[in-house]
């Protein structure tokens, strides 16, 4: 993949910066006057822009993609640490603004519980102060994970960042749903398990799927809650509302030649290095283990 050969160079500074401005900018627009179909004709007119940064010794920019409960905060940790960029979570921005008292958090709590998708305008709030705390600690590039969602986000992105790569994580939906149902969370640590074992048998040509549960240390069994929207019936919302409003951002990265899609083949020891031999990486990964 042509695209990959210029990622693992050397690191600028502007990169978060240049998010951080356009997210500020678009956060001081008011979104209430646009359909749900229409982008803001006006926003990049409002203020000077930042130009794009084409330059051949950026940083990574990529954007995980996928239902939820697929394991993209899984995956885009794990390319996290190994390739040294800030994984940036949209979808823990809401969790950590619904643990805290602010003027957000019980907005935020019906919105979840109801399985439906946070508003443009909040999501972008809350990665600007994101991106802001990451600048000031020196941080750059990104690997972004619940963010573009809408096409009007994507839009927005692409049209100040030069997004290298679009990871489409994809999975079952049977698997996802038990997946989700799985979820568990330790109450002390904050640790993320899962006790559903999934063994789901090929059937007409396609192959079958097995996940092994991901169980937690003893000191934490006895602490787990789940999440208060991981029940059946939520979850089927969420997936119902993703392949509404953000499988056509999917479409819109494949037209620009930018979306790999990945077919999860099973859990973390069977993904994780088939998709590093995806993304090219598996000998940088090799590099890293001996160093």
């Amino acid at each position: 993949m042509a695209v990959l050969g210029r990622l693992l160079r050397a690191r600028g500074s502007t990169t978060i910066s240049s998010m951080a401005s356009i997210i500020r900018a678009f956060s001081s627009c008011s979104t209430t006057n646009f359909g749900n179909d229409l982008k803001p004709p006006s926003l990049l007119a409002q203020k000077p822009l930042p130009l794009r940064h084409d330059r051949q010794d950026r940083t990574i920019q990529w954007v995980f993609l996928g239902c939820p409960g697929v394991g993209k905060g899984t995956y885009a940790s794990r390319l996290s640490n190994l390739l040294s960029v800030p994984h940036i979570a949209t979808g823990d921005l809401v969790r950590e603004e619904l643990s805290s008292s602010g003027p957000l958090a019980s907005q935020l709590a019906e919105i979840v519980n109801q399985g439906k998708l946070v508003s443009d305008e909040i999501i972008i709030n809350l990665l600007s102060k994101r991106l802001e705390a990451g600048e000031a600690k020196g941080e750059a590039g990104f690997i972004l994970d619940g963010f573009p969602r809408t096409i009007r986000q994507a839009e927005i992105l692409e049209g100040v960042m030069n997004i290298d790569l679009v990871i489409n994580l994809k999975l079952r939906e049977d698997a996802l749903l038990a997946k989700c149902l799985g979820r568990r969370i330790c109450s002390e640590c904050g640790g993320n398990y899962n006790i559903a074992c999934i063994n789901i048998k090929g059937e007409n040509g396609s192959p079958g799927i097995y996940m092994a549960p991901l169980l937690p240390p003893p000191h934490c069994a006895s602490k787990l809650i789940t999440r208060s929207d991981d029940t059946e019936e939520v979850v089927k919302e969420r997936l119902r509302v993703y392949k509404e409003m953000t499988q056509p951002v999917e479409e819109f990265y494949r037209s620009r030649g930018k979306l790999l899609e990945f077919d999860l083949p099973g859990g973390i020891p069977e993904s994780w290095p088939k998709l590093l031999q995806a993304l090219n990486l598996e000998h940088y990964d090799k590099k890293s283990a001996a160093a």
